[in-house]
């Protein structure tokens, strides 16, 4: 499953959904909004052109390192501390491919899909990507 949502992220099904047979590790990444001298983080996103994008980064990762599944979820709208950001699962038939293509993938989408990101502080506020 690859999307972005707005509602919380259910990880135990989400990685009950993704095993295959095939695979002999599913690396699982959960991204949180850490306190950081915030209370929230709003996500907004280009969705069209971000869904477009990672697709293209899990086939992209899927044949560099051999994936036999990849998932990634990633919410928008105002996020508390403690929240859940991001939900990627790369599915290998071993351990070292699926923790490289984990990486690879959560990089590529810092990097490349447009979700924009502003941290919410009381009064203050401030836009990043």
């Amino acid at each position: 499953m690859i999307a972005l949502q707005q509602e919380d992220i259910d990880i135990a099904a989400l990685i009950a959904a993704s095993r295959r047979d095939s695979m002999g590790a599913q690396v699982v990444f959960v991204g949180t909004v850490r306190d950081d001298g915030i209370e929230a983080i709003e996500f907004e996103a280009h969705a069209a052109m971000a869904q477009k994008d990672l697709e293209a980064i899990a086939a992209e990762a899927t044949e560099k390192f051999g994936l036999h599944s990849v998932d990634i979820i990633h919410r928008t709208g105002t996020l508390p501390v403690g929240e859940t950001i991001v939900v990627i699962i790369a599915g290998a038939g071993h351990r070292d491919e699926g923790f490289d293509g984990c990486r690879f993938i959560l990089e590529r989408i810092k990097e490349f899909v447009p979700i924009w990101k502003k941290d919410i502080a009381g009064e203050t506020t401030r836009w990043h990507h």
